[in-house]
């Protein structure tokens, strides 16, 4: 090879690298305690996938809602993904959907989004969907993976993430009487 192709083949194959490795880190995602991720979304449902089918190089995904937990009047009946970071959902199983709603009534999930199937979710998750997590969208939750950790004002609660420990350890992030947050642990909610 002459010098000049030779110069040109690498140009492309650092440019084809460089290209592929931002696509892979386009859907990198970082992990989100639930009570944030309930608190971020537009709507948070329990639903059974019942079809599948693509439209325009996306994903609708038919779905029986079961419940809604956070979201309009409405019963939702398609849940909506594409791009890089789309979903990829089975039919015939239930699932905890978070997302954002759009104006023609249907949801937009993505992979980052906190989907997961009802049947691995705890029965304390379960609970905090109704109980909890809403209570405590005025915290904030401060994710920590390595110490020291500050927590600036009253109304945080320091996530101790160390990989180990599921993200739902400390079930959820409540405001007392006082103003401060504090993690509710399945006893009596912070005074």
């Amino acid at each position: 090879m002459t010098w000049s192709v030779s110069s040109c083949f690498i140009t492309l194959v650092v440019l084809f690298l460089w290209r592929v490795d931002e696509i892979a880190e386009a859907c990198t995602c970082m992990i989100v305690h639930p009570q944030r991720a309930f608190c971020n979304a537009d709507v948070v449902i329990r639903a059974k996938v019942v079809g599948v089918k693509a439209v325009s190089g996306n994903t609708n995904y038919d779905i029986q809602q079961i419940k809604m937990f956070k979201g309009p009047n409405q019963d939702i009946h398609v849940i909506f993904t594409g791009g890089p970071c789309r979903a990829v959902l089975e039919t015939n199983k239930e699932y905890l959907f978070t997302g954002r709603l759009n104006t023609d009534g249907t949801v937009h999930v993505i992979m980052c989004d906190f989907i997961h199937s009802w049947e691995a979710l705890s029965d304390t998750q379960m609970r905090s969907l109704t109980l909890r997590y809403q209570s405590g969208c005025d915290c904030t939750i401060i994710r920590c993976t390595s110490l020291p950790c500050p927590i600036s004002t009253s109304d945080e609660c320091l996530w101790m993430d160390n990989g180990q420990s599921r993200p739902w350890d400390n079930i959820a992030c409540i405001k007392g009487g006082d103003g401060s947050c504090a993690w509710y642990k399945g006893m009596a909610p912070p005074k």
